[in-house]
């Protein structure tokens, strides 16, 4: 609508007006105050374009906050916290005559479910760094080893080699996993730890979500 009105305005501007000595007529462009609306126009088109850059730049900043946010909301909303004991009793497990993946059975948290009570599994939901953490106990006896293993990678160990006493043991690591990535705990061959409620436990938690 306003370059409508515009040309309107080009249009009378270029009509032709006499002089009134009559010894002489002039074509003039526009009529003096039909010149200066003309500059209004203008500088109200400059000043218009300055204000839709404004508002462009400024919805661009908002996008960009709405999306850290949601990022934020996000990476909130994933929280992964388990912990686990052998369980079943106040009883030896192992020894066996080839390593055997742990099943930590009794479980005492698990936020979000990553860790399986089944399988001894814990698989990574979404891409992060994890700590993850072992702790047994061990009679006298055959001695105790374990090991843990992203994937089918050799992590960490922890060992009592003194089967003449009682002993305990842990370790702890950061592990950066991918979603699908699995963590677990083998009792080596030949070894044994003290299965309880209480005394041999799995635990691992997100750190950050990457």
């Amino acid at each position: 609508m306003n370059f409508t009105i515009l040309w309107f305005v080009l249009l009378f501007c270029g009509s032709i007006s006499a002089q009134d000595d009559g010894t002489a007529t002039e074509t003039q462009l526009c009529h003096p105050d039909m010149c200066d609306l003309i500059k209004e126009f203008a500088a109200m088109k400059e000043k218009l374009g300055a204000v839709e850059t404004r508002l462009e730049d400024s919805e661009t900043r908002l996008k960009n906050s709405e999306n850290q946010i949601q990022e934020l909301r996000n990476n909130e909303t994933t929280k992964v916290i388990f912990s686990a004991a052998t369980g079943g009793g106040e009883k030896h497990i192992g020894p066996f005559n080839t390593d055997i993946t742990l099943v930590y059975r009794k479980v005492i948290t698990n936020i979000g479910n990553a860790y399986n009570q089944f399988t001894g599994i814990f698989v990574a939901p979404v891409a992060g760094v994890y700590q993850f953490s072992i702790f047994y106990h061990t009679g006298a006896g055959p001695k105790a080893m374990l090991k843990l293993f992203k994937n089918n990678q050799l992590i960490a160990m922890t060992h009592h080699l003194q089967p003449e006493t009682s002993g305990n043991g842990g370790n702890a690591v950061f592990l950066q996993l991918q979603q699908g990535d699995q963590v677990y705990v083998q009792l080596a061959e030949n070894t044994r730890i003290w299965g309880t409620d209480y005394h041999t436990t799995f635990s691992g938690l997100l750190v950050t979500q990457m």
